[in-house]
Formats: C-alpha cells, structure tokens, sequence
C-alpha cells in the first residue's frame, strides 16, 4: 500500500515533536569534528508547500507549526529548530515546511552525509529533485527504507543517526519497526535511532514503546506529547511519540524544558499533556 502522502500532514505538531528533537540530536553530534550520517527510512518528499491543495485540505500545520511561528515567548532551547524552519521561509511568511531530510539537511556539514529511502514513486522523484544540486553528499534510494537500512550499516564513520518513521497504515508497520530496529542494534549498537510513533487507541501502538525498551541497550529515552484527549469512540491520533536508543546525555534536559511550553501551545484540549521516561548510562 503507498496511499501515505505527508503533504497532507506537514508541520502538524507531530511534525514539531519530532523535528525539534532531530535538530537537537544533530547539533550534539556537530559537537564533535568527526563526520557522521543521517539515515531516513520513510523521507517523503523533503519539502512540502503549504499552500498547496494537500496541506490545505486538512490544515494541521496550522496548528501545529503554525502556531509556533509569531510566538514571541518561545523557550530558548526552541531557537535551533525555529532557525531550521526559517531558513526556507526567509521572508518571514509560512510557505513552506521542511521534511526530515530538509531539517537534516541545515546542519549537515562538508563531511557528513545523508542517505534516504522512499517507496512511494511521486515522492521519491520530488526527494530526488529537491536534493539534485548535491549528489555529492546526499544519495536518495526509490527502495523500501525497511530492507534497504541494513545495507548501511555499519556506517564507515562509526557514527550516525537514523530515523525510522513510517506511516503506520498496515498493522505489519509495527512489527517492522521492531524487527528493524532489532537487527539494526545488532549491526551497530553505538548508533542512534529515533523512532516515531503515533499515540492511538489500538493495541500495536500502545505496545510499541514497551517492546523496543526491551531491545534497547543501556541507554533510551521515550517523550510523548499529547495534544488532546481520547475521544468516545477511542479513534484519531491522540499524539505522537520518538522512542530513541542511544540519545544524547543532555536531552533530558531540553525537553524537560520545553514539553510544558509546547503542550500549552499546541494543546486543543484538557487532555493535552506530555510523557517523558529514559534511562542513560
């Protein structure tokens, strides 16, 4: 099935959650000279407009990064991500929304580089076209990001952070993520890997967190936001949530910064609220 399109869902304020962690985990990493690689299982299409007929049929991006975007009492630790998003909106007006290879993308540096997986043939041809000024750096695969992650791993840096995000349409999606995120440690347990994951009322989703901690080596770290409470009939994505192996020491902190701030910007409701668990070493 390749029915996901992420236009329709670009800037949401899952979108928020996961990009400004991303940011954080590689500004930690251009801490250090040495270079590393940025893996994107599911990567779209790189770029999305948000005036385009997709992004304005369901308008989330209006409440999520939209409403980030004229803040003048944002959390400092919020300025890396905003800056990320700013750099294709130089004009000050929300056009477009980076996806996670474009928000890779503003902290990639000469000796870094990205490779990125998409199945769904549009969406692969619109990465391909948006990242074709530097081949050189970044290679894009029209291939199943499932299968194709071992093939890089391990990287020749030693060093890299992955990002396994698909769609969650087929049941099969979640035991998957399990599956690949076990094989994955197995081949390199020095890198990182962020998993997303949608906060749903069906039992895979509820699990998911749970069976990766069991996979997980020493250190994890598991954030969910929530941005409204159940509803009646249990349906609809309540939140999301990145189950991180290996992050770094200091987000922790970071995010016990700015779940408060975020949750009373993006919450639509009283159920709105934040969970965050993690064990370090």
């Amino acid at each position: 099935m390749l029915s996901y399109r992420h236009a329709f869902h670009a800037g949401n304020h899952a979108d928020v959650l996961k990009h400004f962690v991303l940011v954080e985990i590689l500004r930690y990493y251009n801490r250090k000279d040495k270079p590393w690689w940025y893996v994107d299982t599911h990567a779209g299409a790189g770029c999305y407009s948000l005036e385009s007929d997709k992004a304005g049929k369901t308008g989330e991006f209006a409440d999520g990064v939209g409403r980030l975007w004229q803040r003048d009492d944002r959390p400092a630790s919020m300025a890396a991500y905003i800056d990320a998003v700013t750099q294709f909106n130089p004009h000050g007006h929300l056009t477009f929304y980076p996806g996670s290879p474009a928000i890779a993308m503003t902290l990639l540096r000469a000796q870094d580089r990205m490779r990125l997986f998409e199945l769904h043939p549009a969406d692969a041809a619109l990465l391909e076209r948006t990242f074709e000024r530097d081949t050189d750096r970044v290679q894009v695969r029209k291939a199943d990001g499932f299968s194709g992650l071992r093939s890089l791993l391990p990287p020749a840096t030693r060093r890299a952070v992955v990002l396994i995000d698909p769609p969650y349409e087929l049941k099969d999606d979640y035991r998957s993520v399990v599956t690949v995120v076990d094989d994955a440690i197995r081949r390199f347990p020095g890198g990182t890997y962020i998993v997303w994951y949608p906060m749903l009322a069906r039992t895979e989703a509820r699990q998911l967190p749970e069976r990766l901690a069991r996979l997980a080596p020493e250190s994890w770290l598991d954030v969910r936001l929530a941005v409204r409470g159940p509803t009646r009939d249990g349906l609809g994505m309540l939140g999301s949530g990145l189950f991180i192996v290996n992050p770094p020491w200091v987000l922790p902190e970071i995010l016990e910064g700015v779940l408060p701030w975020l949750v009373k910007t993006l919450g639509v409701d009283d159920g709105a609220g934040f969970d965050l668990e993690h064990h370090i070493e």
